[in-house]
C-alpha cells in the first residue's frame, strides 16, 4: 500500500521520491481523511455562511417577516434574500454573494441576531470569497439620494437588481417610467429607456413648477359644508373563545414601544393644554386643497401644524434639544426634524419630517404623503423613523380633546391634537359666532423647560395658526 504525496505524519521520515511504503496506521488514517475532505469541499462548491451584520441605531436582532427564497434557489448579487424587522423599521437584506442557497437558520417570525448566519450558501470555490457583509436595501441616504429616490412625491418601486443596472449604466430610476405594478420598474423599462424607445421623464419637480390659481368658478367655497354626524364604526372581528389564557412574545414596534417609554418614564413630565381657533385655517386650507391635488399631494391640516411649530422653535430652541445621560449637557438641534406620531397595524410608529426649518407647506405635505404610504405598507426605513426633534401627535384622527403625551427620548417635548370641533364662541362684540375649536396638549421635560416658557411657545403656535396670513412674515 502506498500513500500519494505524504508532507508529514508520525513514525516516517520526509523523502522527496513521489511514493512511500514505510508508514504506520496513524499516517494512512490522518492522510486519508485528509484527501476525503479535500474531495468533497471540491465537488460541492464552498459553502459562506451569510451572517446578518449591522443594521445600524444600536439594533441587535430582528424578526424575520418574509423570506423571497427558499433552500435551492439560485441567487445573485443583489437578488431580495428576505425581510426583517427590527423596533425601529422594516428592512430589505439582499445577497453579496452568487450561488445556491442550502440552508435558512430561521423560520418565520423568529429572532434573528447581528453577527449570526442568517442563510448558507454554496458559491463556485474558484471565485474566492468576499469579505461578510449584509448588503440592505434601505440604508440611510443622504439629501441628494433620497432625491434620486423620491420625486414629486412618487416612491420609486424596483428590485434590487433592476436598481443595479440602472447604476451600470448610470440612469435615474426618477426618469424612468414603470409599466409594473404600482408603476414598478422593470428590467425591461430600462432596456427601452436605453434604446430610447418608450421611456419618459417624470413632470418637473414641485419645487420648481409654478401653478396658476384656479378661476372663481371653479373654486371650492371658502365654507365647508355641513357633514352628517360620524358614528363609530366597531371593526368586524371574528371572537374565538378558547377559554384558556395566550402568551405571546413582545416583537417589533410593541417591543420598541416598552424600551421607549421606559425610558420616558424616568422624565419628570409637566403638561399644559390650551385651545385653538382653526377658523380662518380652515377656510385657507379649503382654498389650497385643490391646487395641491393638482400637483398630486393630499394637503391636510398636519403640514400646517408642523410648520407653525418650526417656526415657533427659532424662536424657543429650548424645546428642539437635547440632554445628555448624566444630565449636564444640553445639544440644542440645528436641524427640525419633527416626528408625526401614526397608528399602523404594526403598531406605533413615529416616522418625522425632515429639516421643516428649510421646507415649504407643500413639501411637507408631499413628504407627509410618503411617510404615510410606506407606514401603511409597513415600509418605513430606519431614516424615517430615527433623528427626531420634536414630537406631534394627532389623536384628533381618531377621536378625543385632551391627552397626556409621553416624551420620546432624547426629545424634551411632544404636543397631542385633539379633533376640531364646531363650537360657539365671542367675538370682540359679545356676539356668538360658530368657530372650528382645536385642543392642544403639550408635555415637555422640566428638568430643562419651565412651565413659562412652554406656555409662550404655545402660544406663539397658536398664533400663527389662527392667523395662518401671519406665518408669511417669518416664512424663509
Amino acid at each position: 500500500v502506498c500513500i500519494h504525496r505524504v508532507r508529514s505524519c508520525s513514525g516516517i521520515r520526509f523523502i522527496k521520491s513521489k511514493y512511500v511504503c514505510v508508514f504506520d496506521k496513524s499516517a494512512l488514517k490522518f492522510s486519508h481523511q485528509q484527501r476525503l475532505f479535500r474531495t468533497s469541499a471540491v465537488s460541492r462548491g464552498q459553502i459562506v455562511q451569510f451572517k446578518l451584520s449591522d443594521i445600524g441605531e444600536g439594533i441587535t436582532e430582528v424578526t424575520v417577516k418574509e423570506w423571497y427564497i427558499k433552500e435551492g434557489d439560485s441567487v445573485s448579487q443583489f437578488d431580495s434574500i428576505c425581510e426583517v424587522q427590527s423596533d425601529k423599521a422594516s428592512v430589505t437584506i439582499t445577497s453579496r454573494y452568487d450561488g445556491i442557497i442550502r440552508k435558512l437558520h430561521y423560520n418565520l417570525d423568529e429572532i434573528a441576531f447581528v453577527g449570526k448566519p442568517l442563510v448558507d450558501i454554496e458559491i463556485d470555490a474558484s471565485k474566492g470569497v468576499a469579505p461578510e457583509e449584509d448588503v440592505v436595501e434601505t440604508p440611510p441616504m443622504s439629501h441628494e439620494e433620497h432625491t434620486h429616490q423620491e420625486i414629486k412625491g412618487h416612491k420609486t418601486l424596483a428590485t434590487p437588481a433592476v436598481r443595479r443596472l440602472a447604476m451600470e449604466n448610470n440612469i435615474k430610476l426618477s426618469e424612468v417610467i414603470g409599466t409594473g405594478k404600482d408603476n414598478r420598474i422593470l428590467k425591461e423599462d430600462i432596456l427601452n429607456y436605453l434604446a430610447k424607445q418608450t421611456g419618459a421623464i417624470l413632470p418637473p419637480s414641485p419645487k420648481a413648477e409654478i401653478v396658476p390659481p384656479l378661476p372663481k368658478s371653479e373654486t371650492v367655497p371658502a365654507a365647508p359644508k355641513d357633514r352628517a354626524r360620524k358614528i363609530p364604526v366597531p371593526v368586524s372581528r371574528p371572537i374565538v373563545f378558547s377559554g384558556k389564557d395566550k402568551t405571546e412574545p413582545i416583537t417589533g414596534f410593541h417591543k420598541a414601544m416598552v424600551k421607549t417609554m421606559s425610558a420616558a418614564l424616568k422624565i419628570p413630565h409637566f403638561g399644559y393644554c390650551d385651545e385653538i381657533d382653526l377658523t380662518q385655517l380652515v377656510q385657507l386650507r379649503e382654498e389650497l386643497k385643490p391646487i395641491a391635488q393638482i400637483r398630486g399631494v393630499k394637503l391636510s391640516f398636519m403640514p400646517f401644524f408642523i410648520k407653525a411649530a418650526s417656526l415657533g422653535l427659532l424662536q424657543y430652541p429650548i424645546l428642539n434639544a437635547s440632554l445628555d445621560e448624566s444630565c449636564q449637557n444640553v445639544t440644542y438641534k440645528a436641524s427640525h426634524n419633527i416626528g408625526v406620531a401614526m397608528d399602523t397595524e404594526q403598531g406605533l410608529i413615529v416616522p418625522n419630517v425632515k429639516n421643516v426649518q428649510v421646507c415649504s407647506v407643500f413639501e411637507i405635505a408631499s413628504e407627509l404623503n410618503r411617510l404615510q404610504s410606506l407606514g401603511s405598507a409597513g415600509q418605513l426605513g430606519t431614516n424615517d423613523l430615527s433623528g427626531g426633534t420634536f414630537t406631534l401627535s394627532n389623536i384628533g384622527t381618531i377621536g378625543g380633546t385632551y391627552a397626556k403625551p409621553v416624551i420620546l427620548p432624547p426629545e424634551v417635548a411632544i404636543g397631542a391634537l385633539g379633533k376640531i370641533q364646531v363650537l360657539p364662541r365671542f367675538n370682540g362684540k359679545g356676539e356668538v359666532f360658530k368657530a372650528q375649536i382645536m385642543n392642544v396638549s403639550w408635555s415637555a421635560d422640566h428638568r430643562i423647560i419651565d412651565g413659562a416658557t412652554m406656555a409662550r411657545f404655545s402660544n406663539l403656535w397658536k398664533s400663527y395658526l389662527e392667523n395662518p396670513a401671519s406665518m408669511l412674515l417669518d416664512l424663509k
